[in-house]
């Protein structure tokens, strides 16, 4: 179900100076991404920190809270959905924090506007699962967007990935497995774990105060 336009959004957006709209002419990924358009992440913050990226960012709980404890690392949220990203944009603002930024876009445009090897992590919190397997393409760990994964993060970095869904997290495990990724420290029930610095995303307080274990794993290339 389409979800409804908030009251005043494009208002907002607007006064989000912190959010970038992801663009293209070309609504086809496959040919738009011939065609870059790199951001340059040194002139977005302001510095040459270390650069990490937050597919799907939701309202921003985990991105904020991450800038906050790291402040010498830059944050790239990314959201396509307007009305849940125009609440992040808010909520990092009234936190003033400056060193998270907003993409605003799909992950399929990834390669055409951020450069190759510049990012230090990526994190996958809580992606949909899309549990049909004709929508299995559209999921943020199918072959089609680690291809992307692996262009634009630094050699070595990793995916930090995090679920409650235990099919789209064995899926997830199949696909970096076949694609040559390197999988470690795998949880199947995080919050009973010994992991220590988790970062709690909205969905995931929900479904662990329900009672469901957490998936977690971390995956790179050598």
């Amino acid at each position: 179900m389409r979800m409804r336009k908030k009251k005043y959004l494009d208002e907002r957006l607007a006064q989000c100076d912190n959010i970038i709209k992801l663009f293209s002419d070309d609504r086809n990924f496959q040919t738009a991404i011939e065609k870059k358009e790199y951001i340059n992440l040194t002139e977005l913050f302001g510095n040459s920190n270390p650069v990490v990226l937050e597919i799907g960012c939701g309202k921003g709980k985990f991105a904020c809270e991450l800038a906050k404890r790291n402040p010498d690392i830059n944050i790239l949220a990314m959201e396509k959905v307007a009305n849940v990203i125009v609440a992040a944009s808010e909520n990092a603002k009234s936190e003033n924090l400056k060193n998270v930024k907003f993409l605003h876009g799909g992950a399929e445009y990834l390669e055409k506007f951020i450069e190759p090897e510049s990012i230090e992590r990526i994190y996958l919190n809580f992606s949909c699962p899309y549990p049909k397997n004709s929508y299995a393409n559209h999921r943020l760990t199918n072959t089609r967007f680690l291809k992307s994964y692996a262009v634009i993060l630094k050699k070595g970095a990793e995916i930090h990935q995090k679920t409650d869904n235990m099919h789209f997290f064995e899926y997830s495990i199949e696909q970096y497995s076949d694609f040559g990724f390197t999988i470690k420290n795998i949880s199947l029930d995080l919050h009973n774990s010994s992991f220590e610095g988790n970062i709690e995303t909205e969905y995931e307080h929900r479904f662990a105060s329900q009672g469901f274990p957490i998936y977690r794993l971390e995956a790179y290339l050598k």
